[in-house]
């Protein structure tokens, strides 16, 4: 019988449970884990003698691309891997219903076998121009691109490889990611960076795009600052005066990953990664519906998901965290004042000044102190509040508390005006200025 797909590691058959359940049967080709690692070690060894004796092999960082490439490719040779990830990526995208992943069935595979739900349909390569005007796929388009970036900024964990060959478009007018044996993952602090560096990028903001860049990014004395943020700045510009349906933000990632390369900046991986997940998507996008305006969508659906992420997260029981990290930054406090007042008082304290603007300074001084003393209130609102809970009441919210929550409530409500100024109002005005 004729697979109904094939690749280099194994191919994919149709077949039926004995219960008349259709399925898709992923087999490995047999001894093919053995000759990969084989290849991977000769290629190790290769990458070892460039990097000792090439200086491009250094500049480019081929050993750290190759250790990433590795880890993929090594993971897509253990089915059970595969299976796990069906299964996440399923439970997080379960909210979007024009988007399908079939689940694996653990009965009928293991590390060289996957069997999960068969999705019937065709490649979205080979959809006809007649059922492209006779249907509107914008709603379609709109979820797709909210559900990757639900991955990347909200869980951490996303579909690697979501070129067209992966994606299926069933007669229902949904989509189905059918192989997820490689994914990326994200740390939160490259999450928070990725969040601004998505809205930079979308907004035409070449100068936060290439100071985002930077904080994400290895220096060393050969890193060429100034050229890198000139070009970066450059490149951002030239993608403002691009039509909304032209801006093709993986393209752009990748085109700036180079830059870094070349003017010695090291970033860390998970941008080329990324680069390539978005340029996948980007032809998608324009296969399905042309005329979509990704910049809007990006920026539409990163302030949303930031939101909701938010306020998840401000829950009472994540506060404890926040509690141990308040504690010890107020145990420490008072100590550190008193070294500033001693070497005040014996004029020891020294503030080297480098051509900056005062009253920017004393501007920005006055922020930084305001914004300290409200993050103190809140930490003492907290402490405070975490001492209440201890305290029996009549008078409860949520089952907990009611003097203890209204603290907590007070609080959060002062953690989240404080992150919209900070993150919202300080981007506008610095694209003002």
């Amino acid at each position: 019988e004729k697979p109904l797909a094939s690749a280099s590691i194994g191919q994919v058959h149709r077949a039926e449970l004995h219960s008349g359940k259709p399925v898709a049967v992923k087999v490995q080709r047999p001894g093919i884990a053995k000759q990969f690692l084989e290849d991977l070690e000769t290629l190790d060894e290769m990458t070892a003698l460039a990097v000792r004796h090439l200086e491009a092999a250094k500049t480019y960082a081929i050993d750290e691309v190759f250790s990433e490439l590795r880890r993929i490719l090594i993971n897509e040779l253990d089915y059970k891997k595969e299976a796990q990830n069906l299964k996440k990526l399923k439970r997080n995208l379960a909210k979007y219903e024009h988007l399908i992943i079939p689940a694996p069935i653990d009965d009928y595979s293991s590390t060289r076998v996957l069997t999960m739900e068969f999705v019937g349909g065709r490649k979205i390569t080979s959809l006809s121009p007649l059922r492209k005007m006779e249907n509107d796929f914008s709603e379609l388009v709109e979820e797709l691109v909210e559900a990757y970036l639900q991955q990347i900024i909200n869980d951490g964990f996303a579909h690697a490889d979501p070129h067209p060959g992966n994606i299926k478009f069933t007669e229902t007018n949904q989509i189905a990611l059918i192989d997820l044996g490689m994914v990326a993952r994200f740390s939160p602090q490259l999450q928070e960076n990725l969040i601004e560096l998505l809205l930079a990028i979308s907004q035409s903001n070449g100068e936060k795009t290439a100071q985002t860049l930077l904080k994400m990014s290895e220096l060393t004395e050969q890193s060429q600052k100034k050229q890198f943020l000139k070009t970066v700045s450059d490149v951002i510009m030239e993608s403002e005066n691009s039509l909304a349906k032209d801006l093709q933000t993986g393209r752009i990632l990748i085109q700036l990953n180079r830059l870094a390369l070349s003017t010695h900046i090291k970033l860390p991986v998970e941008i080329n990664i990324l680069g390539k997940i978005l340029l996948n998507l980007d032809q998608i996008v324009a296969l399905l519906d042309p005329e979509f305006d990704l910049r809007k969508a990006i920026q539409k659906n990163v302030h949303e998901i930031m939101r909701k992420k938010m306020l998840h997260e401000l829950k009472p029981e994540n506060f404890f965290s926040t509690l141990i990290e308040s504690k010890h930054f107020l145990e420490k406090m008072p100590g550190r004042m008193n070294r500033i007042s001693e070497n005040l008082a014996n004029n020891e304290f020294n503030i080297k000044v480098d051509a900056i603007d005062e009253k920017r300074f004393t501007d920005g001084f006055q922020k930084v102190a305001n914004r300290i003393t409200l993050g103190l209130i809140i930490a003492a609102m907290i402490i405070g509040a975490s001492m209440l809970m201890q305290i029996p009441s009549d008078f409860t919210i949520f089952g907990y508390p009611g003097l203890a929550m209204l603290f907590f409530l007070l609080a959060a409500a002062g953690a989240i005006v404080l992150s919209y100024v900070i993150i919202f109002r300080d981007e506008n005005l610095i694209r003002k200025k």
